[in-house]
C-alpha cells in the first residue's frame, strides 16, 4: 500500500515540474531592454518598455539651450513658479547641462538652500562651473554622475529637476531607483518633457515623450504621480511624489 502511494506521489511530482518546465519555456522573463537593428537614426536601438532611448545631446551642442529664442519658444521663466520651490530646499537639477536652470534654481533656493548640479558629461560641468563663479553663486554643488548613479546622499533631496533629459538615460530603470533613493519622503520628482502627443511640437520624435509612458515608466519604483501641468507651449510637467511608507502598528497584546 505504502508503496503504491509513493509512486503516486513520485508520477505527481514529475507531472508538476514538467508543466513548470513548459510553463517557463513559455513565458520566458523579460530583459529590462531590448536592442534592436531598425530603429529611429536619432535614437540608439535601444528600447525600455517600447520607447526608443534616444542618443544623448553633446556638450557641443550647449548653445542651442542657451539660445535667445528659448523664452519665445518654450516660455522658460514660467516653468519654475507653480513648482512652489521653497528657500532652504534640496533640489537636484539631472542633466543641468549649461546650467540654464541651475542658475535659476539657485536664486529660487537662496542661500540656505543647495542646489546639486548632475551631469554626465564633464564639458558640461565646466560649463556651470564658470557660471557659478562669474555670478559669484554659493549655494551650487557639481556632481559627475555615471550612467548607473546619480552620487547624491540618500534621503536628500526635497525637488528632483529633470528637464528634457529623462528620455535620453540609458539605464532609465537603475536611475530612477536612485532617484527615489536620493528623494526624501514626500519629495517630487519633475519631469519635463516635450509632448509626444503634439505633433506640433518641432523636436525630433525621439526626443519626446508621451504622459502614459512617463507614467508607465514609473510605476512600481515608489513614486505617485500627483499632477501634470499643460501651461507650457511645447512641453509638459509631470510630477511625482516619493510614497511615505507606513509604519506598522505594533499588534496589541
Amino acid at each position: 500500500m505504502r508503496r503504491g502511494i509513493s509512486l503516486t506521489i513520485l508520477i505527481f511530482a514529475g507531472a508538476f515540474l514538467s508543466a513548470q518546465d513548459k510553463v517557463e519555456e513559455l513565458d520566458p522573463p523579460k530583459p529590462l531592454y531590448v536592442f534592436k537593428k531598425d530603429h529611429d537614426p536619432n535614437g540608439t536601438g535601444k528600447f525600455y518598455m517600447d520607447r526608443e532611448i534616444a542618443q544623448v545631446m553633446s556638450y557641443l551642442g550647449a548653445s542651442w539651450l542657451e539660445r535667445t529664442e528659448r523664452e519665445k519658444e518654450e516660455h522658460a521663466s514660467k516653468l519654475l513658479p507653480p513648482l512652489q520651490i521653497k528657500p532652504g530646499d534640496a533640489v537636484a537639477d539631472i542633466g543641468a547641462g549649461s546650467g540654464f536652470y541651475t542658475m535659476k534654481l539657485a536664486d529660487a533656493v537662496g542661500p540656505k538652500g543647495k542646489v546639486y548640479a548632475v551631469d554626465i558629461q564633464p564639458e558640461m560641468l565646466d560649463i556651470i562651473k564658470k557660471r557659478v563663479k562669474a555670478a559669484n553663486v554659493t549655494n551650487v554643488e557639481l556632481v559627475h554622475n555615471t550612467v548607473t548613479e546619480l552620487k547624491l546622499p540618500a534621503n536628500s533631496i526635497d525637488l528632483m529637476f529633470l528637464v528634457d533629459v529623462y528620455h535620453e538615460f540609458s539605464h532609465p530603470y537603475e536611475m530612477t531607483e536612485e532617484m527615489v533613493q536620493a528623494l526624501k519622503p514626500g519629495g517630487r520628482a519633475v519631469f519635463v518633457e516635450f509632448r509626444l502627443e503634439d505633433e506640433k511640437v518641432p523636436i525630433l520624435t525621439v526626443h519626446r515623450m508621451s504622459e502614459k509612458q512617463v507614467k508607465r515608466e514609473m510605476a512600481g519604483h515608489m513614486l505617485q504621480h500627483t499632477k501634470t501641468l499643460n501651461h507650457l507651449p511645447w512641453q509638459h510637467v509631470i510630477i511625482f511624489e516619493k510614497i511615505v511608507e507606513k509604519k506598522q502598528k505594533p499588534a496589541e497584546s
